[in-house]
This record gives structure tokens, C-alpha cells and sequence, in this order.
């Protein structure tokens, strides 16, 4: 496939190690093991599109160089990873003689680790042990806890959290600029608002609104992401701070009436009440409180527009502490 035509995740993904933006102390740990060798078998734990599988293959072809092809065995969750493949697959491969410099093993990449099943984990704790002279395991989870123990005391854990703004900003603007994007300031904030410190998700949403309108406005971006504007969700919390209940359901029914779940409507109007930072800190808490009983009854299945004005009321009903 030419680059031309590759997503831009793919095509913008880091190749070597100091190219991955955010979470540095993890990565500057990896920088060490790439420039010292004997790598320890490792469990990267974090949320989704914060670089956890670049991190190992940005680490494998540094430590291995032209060996990489034969020296690393990646398995992402697409594949089976059943205890059959453990006992033939990865055993077979820890028993493959590969020539490598002094301190340089051959590598086993488990993407999506947690999905394994417990009996393909118990399979596999043995084969860590019995092949380690020769053989390391990098396994990346979004949840750590679904890793059995014996696991996890045979890894380093490095944990990796989601991307801050400026981080996914300096990216953006990068990618914006080599593509030659348009855009406006509101539109790359509206990137990151709906990203929330994913970076696959932001190019994903940055290169499906390039594609389908040739410039990222904030507009544009939320009708994408199939996202409600977060500027009518902070109209509806404005009337709610200046107990204007009517103003609030008003706002609030003619943006369910555009066709938004009282899910995508809950969340983004959390979003926005998290965010605000003109909101007095105490009543902030409170209306936090108010909207996440909200989310937790919608959640259950309760999405009506009877269920929102009713959150309208109670955020109205909050009083600020004298």
C-alpha cells in the first residue's frame, strides 16, 4: 500500500521511541532497555490510543534492528489466542534458534493481552520461565487486573495514561501542516474535546472530517463524531447555575429533538460541567453528583427526554453554599 493512501494512524505512527509523544517516564525507561539490552519480560497496561503497541514496536526494531523479522512474533487479539496456539505457536517459536547480539532476545508481542483466555494465560506463565534465556514477552492490556497474578510477577509493569491536550495538540498542528489541512482554532479544540486523550481516535476523527468536508471546523468535527455541541450543553448549564429552569429545558428538548441518545447527551454535558472553570468548585461537585445519578438511571435503560428535564430541575435545585 502506498504511504499516500495509508490511514493516518498508520501513516503518522512513531518509529522509534522518542518520537512517541506523551507518557515520558514510561517511554524514557524503554529508551534505556533499547539502548541497554536484557529486556525484562513486560506488561504495558492504559487506556486506548495512548501508544502502548507503538512503545513495543518502536522498542523491538531498536533492540533488533535487521533481525526484527525473524526475531518477533506479534499476536494481536484478532488472532486465536487460545491455549492450542500457546503450546504450538508461541511455544514453537521460543524454541527457535535465531542468531542475536550479545543481551538481544527474540521477542513474543501480545496486543489486547487481557482478552486471552485464563487457561491460555496459565499455558503460557511456563513457557515465560522455561524459554527466558532466549525468549521476552511484551504483552499490552487496556486492564491490568485481567491478567492473572503469576503474570504479572513475572513482568515489569509500566502504566501508561491518556494523552493532556498540548500533548495531542503539538501532534495535530504537525499532521495538520505535512497534509496540508485546513483549519480553524475551534475545530482542532473540538478534536480534542471529543478525543479525550486518544491519539488514534483524534487522527481518525481529524482524517474522517478532512475527507468529508476539506476543512476541521468545530461543526463539522462534532457532526463526525455524531457528537452533540458542547456549546448548547453549557447554555443548558448556564440556565441551570442561574436556576432558570424553563431556559434549561428549553435548550435541553431542542437538542434531544435533533436526535442525540440521552447517552451522548449525558456525557458530553458531563464533559462540560468537568471542564468548566468559571462554575464554583463546591456547586461543580454537586452538579457532577446530580448528572452521574442521571447517567447511571439512563445507563439502565431510562433515555427519555422526561429523564433529562428532570435533571434540568434537580441542577436547578442545587444552591450554591452561602
Amino acid at each position: 500500500m502506498e504511504n499516500s493512501t495509508l490511514p493516518f494512524v498508520e501513516k503518522y505512527r512513531p518509529k522509534r521511541l522518542r518520537d512517541i509523544v506523551g507518557n515520558e517516564e514510561t517511554v524514557s525507561r524503554l529508551e534505556a532497555i533499547a539502548r541497554d539490552g536484557n529486556m525484562p519480560n513486560l506488561l504495558l497496561a492504559g487506556p486506548p490510543g495512548t501508544g502502548k503497541t507503538t512503545s513495543v514496536l518502536a522498542l523491538a526494531h531498536e533492540m533488533l534492528g535487521d533481525a526484527y523479522s525473524e526475531a518477533v512474533l506479534e499476536l494481536n487479539a484478532s488472532d486465536d489466542r487460545g491455549i492450542n496456539v500457546v503450546r504450538n505457536k508461541i511455544k514453537s517459536f521460543a524454541q527457535k534458534k535465531v542468531t542475536l547480539p550479545p543481551g538481544r532476545h527474540k521477542i513474543i508481542i501480545l496486543d489486547e493481552a487481557d482478552s486471552m483466555t485464563p487457561a491460555a494465560q496459565q499455558a503460557m506463565r511456563r513457557t515465560m520461565e522455561i524459554y527466558s534465556s532466549t525468549t521476552r514477552f511484551a504483552l499490552a492490556c487496556n486492564t491490568s487486573s485481567k491478567i492473572i497474578e503469576p503474570i504479572q510477577s513475572r513482568c515489569a509493569i509500566l502504566r501508561y495514561s491518556r494523552l493532556s491536550d498540548e500533548q495531542m495538540l503539538h501532534r495535530l498542528l504537525y499532521v495538520c501542516k505535512t497534509e496540508g489541512i485546513m483549519f480553524t482554532q475551534p475545530g482542532i479544540e473540538a478534536l480534542l474535546f471529543t478525543a479525550e486523550g486518544d491519539m488514534r481516535n483524534a487522527l481518525n476523527n481529524l482524517q474522517a472530517t478532512y475527507s468529508g468536508f476539506e476543512n476541521v471546523t468545530d461543526v463539522h468535527v462534532f457532526k463526525v463524531c455524531d457528537t452533540p455541541h458542547p456549546v448548547v450543553l453549557k447554555r443548558v448549564l448556564d440556565a441551570c447555575v442561574a436556576d432558570n429552569v424553563t431556559l434549561a429545558v428549553k435548550e435541553m428538548s431542542a437538542i434531544y429533538g435533533e436526535g442525540y441518545s440521552g447517552f451522548d447527551l449525558i456525557q458530553t454535558l458531563f464533559k462540560v460541567c468537568k471542564n468548566d472553570d468559571s462554575m464554583d468548585e463546591a456547586l461543580k461537585l454537586e452538579f457532577i453528583k446530580e448528572i452521574a445519578m442521571t447517567h447511571m438511571r439512563v445507563a439502565d435503560g431510562l433515555d427519555s427526554l422526561l429523564q433529562l428535564n428532570g435533571l434540568c430541575a434537580r441542577l436547578c435545585s442545587v444552591r450554591k453554599p452561602t
